[in-house]
């Protein structure tokens, strides 16, 4: 079997698989508020439980997580965590763990998906091959990219989401020096792209250009998450500066893309990952993200050729990261027994 997880800011999934047939099999899987645990290691002996037997049948893990790993070594982005494969190949006993990104694990689920778990937002040239670009915004904003050998798309993990944020209009110029003043410095893509992006928006709406907030919509953006709030009211249209919110988040959104399909000339296309793109997918459609995809001057018609995709299946990271482990632990065993044959 193989043990997977998703492990972000605000909830760690984990899965168990088993490999038949050349595909992976979901076992089962079970999702966790990560703020209730102080470690991932208290977050997967919950979900093993006490059967030793069950662990034991456990080949390989992997976790796609948020952050730079380094020598099998990662500090969590949005989590007071440190993740060392050595301690937790002890901890956990299980002989082969293994620390990807997860974006780099969302690049590799990519791969796993059937068309039925894919929406294209601009279809472009579908039939295209080459490079792609991976942008998923969440409760941060991650960014990879999946080149292509001739074979084979490899993603590649980055923290462009940490990039500064690079304004294109009078509104984007305002909203950057109102984050600056409010965070009191550099200021990224990630602090208007994601979760706490959209309420940033927000917040420079309502205290700088004076947008009206009700109410009603005061006293439900108390009671409820505030940026599931926004994005509901700007698709049903009940508000209208939930409405310029998530018009201005898809407009960043879409530039912010186009920015990555320019660097590796994606003509595979472009995914969007993330738990927001599938929920505000009407909002997507209305026009202000493929419009400042689009808006690259004398490179657009390049951008017009690249399709435009959003990942719908929210166990896309998971299945990335049992297929890694999968392929990783095949070739350390594979590599194994050519060492003990030569031996011999």
């Amino acid at each position: 079997m193989i043990l997977a997880g998703d492990v972000g800011g605000t909830k760690v999934h984990l899965a168990l698989y088993d490999f038949q047939d050349g595909k992976l099999h979901s076992i089962r899987d079970q999702k966790f508020p990560a703020h209730k645990f102080t470690s991932l290691d208290a977050v997967v002996e919950q979900f093993l439980g006490p059967d030793q037997g069950a662990r034991n049948e456990i080949a390989a893990a992997c976790f796609g997580c948020p952050g730079p790993v380094r020598g099998g070594r990662l500090k969590l982005t949005n989590l007071p965590w440190v993740l060392d494969v050595h301690e937790m190949e002890k901890s956990l006993d299980i002989e082969h763990i293994f620390l990807i990104n997860d974006l780099e694990a969302n690049g590799y689920g990519i791969l796993e998906l059937t068309p039925d778990k894919i929406y294209t937002l601009h279809s472009a040239n579908t039939a295209a091959v080459g490079h792609r670009g991976l942008i998923s915004a969440g409760t941060g904003l991650g960014e990879a990219l999946l080149i292509w050998d001739g074979k084979h798309h490899r993603p590649i993990a980055s923290e462009g989401g940490h990039c500064d944020f690079a304004p294109r209009h009078d509104r984007e110029v305002a909203l950057l020096q109102y984050l600056r003043s409010t965070l009191k410095g550099h200021v990224s893509y990630e602090r208007v792209l994601s979760g706490p992006g959209v309420s940033n928006i927000y917040a420079y709406l309502r205290d700088v250009e004076k947008l009206q907030e009700p109410q009603w919509l005061r006293d439900r953006l108390a009671a409820e998450d505030p940026n599931a709030v926004i994005g509901q009211c700007a698709q049903d249209g009940s508000s209208s500066i939930c409405f310029e919110t998530m018009r201005t988040f898809s407009a960043i959104y879409g530039a912010e893309a186009g920015n990555i399909a320019l660097k590796v000339l994606a003509m595979g296309g472009i995914y969007l990952g993330g738990g927001i793109a599938p929920k505000i997918i009407q909002t997507l459609e209305n026009g202000d993200f493929i419009q400042a995809f689009l808006d690259k001057g004398r490179l657009s018609p390049l951008l017009q050729a690249i399709p435009v995709r959003i990942i719908l299946d929210d166990t896309c990271a998971l299945l990335g990261a049992a297929a890694y482990a999968e392929a990783r632990a095949a070739d350390i065993s594979n590599h194994s027994e050519r060492a003990a044959s030569i031996k011999h």
